[in-house]
């Protein structure tokens, strides 16, 4: 699926959310790689099926929010069948709350800190306004929350109202079930954002051009 091209008003192109917290070392995912290679098993390929996984359960709860068909022609018929498990463990969960939807898949951007991202879900869970990611992972890691902080950044500076929970849904593949975790410290988790941006911002800085030497 194509990836959501972000710019400011001047046409400037913006990094994503995502793109700029890949300056992360994630050492869950090397002790993961490791195991698959302790187990023969080749890494990438079950990487790409996570991935597939992970991306068709997303797009299966976000179209029936929005009430729209979900396009699943480009998955393999297995990764069809995990993520169909997956959406349903998601609407069980979606029967025992009233939800109403403000934005499904919103994609803003921040003109001032000069990013963007795609919010899963800004609306009312009982009632609460609520921001929410969806995930698929094995746990919910910390990089997460740093992403959530970001996402409620982009809300406020484009004049939404201030979320009152801030949380991921993680959906989990292992037969655990559902597993809801509000984002706390909130002030820290978009520091370390904002962190992650800085280096970001160093790391692709314009390089300038050498001056031919005068002899």
């Amino acid at each position: 699926m194509a990836h959501t091209i972000y710019r400011l008003a001047n046409g400037d192109r913006v990094p994503s959310v995502t793109t700029i917290l890949g300056v992360l070392n994630k050492p869950a995912l090397i002790t993961w790689a490791w195991k698959c290679g302790m187990d023969g098993v080749d890494y990438r390929t079950v990487r790409d099926s996570s991935a597939g996984i992970g991306t068709l359960t997303h797009a299966l709860i976000t179209d029936h929010l929005l009430r729209k068909p979900t396009d699943m022609h480009e998955f393999s018929q297995d990764t069809i069948d995990v993520a169909e498990d997956l959406f349903a463990i998601y609407l069980d969960w979606e029967r025992g709350h009233d939800i109403k939807c403000i934005e499904i898949e919103k994609p803003l951007v921040c003109e001032a800190t000069k990013f963007g991202g795609t919010l899963d879900f800004y609306g009312t869970i009982d009632g609460k306004l609520t921001l929410m990611d969806f995930k698929t992972t094995g746990d919910i890691y910390p990089e997460q929350f740093y992403q959530l902080s970001a996402y409620r950044h982009l809300l406020i500076s484009n004049e939404f109202e201030d979320p009152v929970d801030i949380k991921i849904l993680r959906i989990g593949r292992d037969g655990s079930g559902i597993e809801e975790r509000s984002l706390q410290n909130l002030d820290q988790q978009f520091a370390a954002f904002i962190a992650c941006k800085i280096i970001y911002d160093i790391q692709h800085a314009p390089k300038e051009k050498k001056k031919a030497a005068k002899k």
